[in-house]
């Protein structure tokens, strides 16, 4: 079963801390957005292997956007 970690807001993606098959745990940092000039980190919900990246360094997302998939 996949699992979707999505946006949290609107906002910039500064950093993407992980990389296709690596294994994640629940609340690891995964994502670093830039929203309202703060840096947002974005955690992993669930323990799982990155299955896919949907997003790339400076893209521009919106609130509920996928970003990463998880398996």
């Amino acid at each position: 079963m996949s699992t979707e970690i999505i946006a949290p807001m609107t906002g910039k993606i500064i950093s993407i801390v992980v990389k296709p098959g690596d294994k994640v745990n629940a609340e690891d940092e995964v994502v670093i957005m830039d929203a309202m000039k703060m840096e947002i980190p974005v955690y992993a919900p669930v323990d799982g292997i990155v299955k896919e990246i949907k997003i790339k360094e400076g893209d521009s997302v919106k609130t509920d956007q996928v970003l990463i998939v998880l398996e």
